[in-house]
């Protein structure tokens, strides 16, 4: 009390002050290959103590998995290689593709920003340890460790890793109904085939209706496209999401 009295409080020990980070900006996505979410996840090995490293790039509007590569170390180069060649794959020729990231070393290394700057892509990161800034990754590595072709024993090698990691990113994009995106396969949502196939579920729906409407107590299933997806949406857009989930 005295000393505050006289302004000479002071912080003490080697630890850095608290500091209070601003949310990140909030993109939305309204087509593919607008907004990629990326991040790395441990695939554990037979080596105690050893892990395989899992780089995935997901498009936060239709879910696809654009990219995925599996190394034995963290680096920015391993990174910086694979928004190369995801890139090549989605044909990306325009500046404004935004990535969003945490902020782990191989996300800010020099290699791999100098090559987001080359390629015209904007980087976006989430705040220090705040894991919900980066929600569309996070959801992803638990469908893909929590999924029940998810071996129960530790991968004995590299290209066994891959092996798995590669017939489940097929199964993703060409086969999983995401509940997300009205239950088309992110691989429909990306190429605009869900557009037909909502569109002939509505009739399929409508007509079912009609010939038998003691089964429905109400209207029929919401088969209208998701037109927008928020990345860290502002509070506006968050509580007018909430009210329409609570109207629903």
């Amino acid at each position: 009390r005295i000393l505050s009295a006289v302004n000479q409080v002071n912080r003490r020990g080697r630890a850095q002050m608290p500091k209070n980070s601003m949310k990140p900006k909030g993109y939305n996505a309204t087509g593919p290959n607008q907004v990629w979410s990326w991040d790395i996840t441990y695939l554990a090995s037979t080596v105690r103590g050893t892990f395989y490293y899992l780089y995935l790039i997901e498009d936060i509007f239709s879910r696809k998995i654009v990219g995925w590569e599996i190394h034995e170390r963290e680096s920015a180069e391993h990174a910086s290689q694979l928004i190369r060649k995801a890139c090549l794959a989605e044909n990306i020729h325009q500046e404004g593709l935004v990535l969003h990231s945490d902020n782990g070393s191989p996300m800010k290394g020099a290699t791999m920003l100098a090559t987001l700057q080359k390629l015209g892509v904007v980087p976006s990161f989430s705040r220090p340890s705040v894991s919900d800034d980066n929600p569309f990754s996070e959801s992803l590595f638990r469908t893909l460790k929590y999924t029940p072709s998810f071996p129960n024993q530790p991968f004995g090698g590299l290209d066994a890793a891959r092996e798995w990691v590669h017939s489940f990113v097929e199964w993703y994009n060409y086969q999983h109904r995401h509940s997300a995106i009205r239950y088309v396969t992110p691989n429909q949502r990306h190429s605009g085939e869900e557009m037909t196939i909502l569109e002939q579920r509505k009739e399929v729906y409508g007509s079912a209706k009609e010939k038998n409407p003691a089964r429905w107590s109400g209207q029929i299933r919401n088969w209208n496209r998701v037109e927008n997806v928020w990345l860290n949406p502002p509070k506006d857009v968050r509580a007018e999401a909430q009210k329409l989930a609570l109207v629903a």
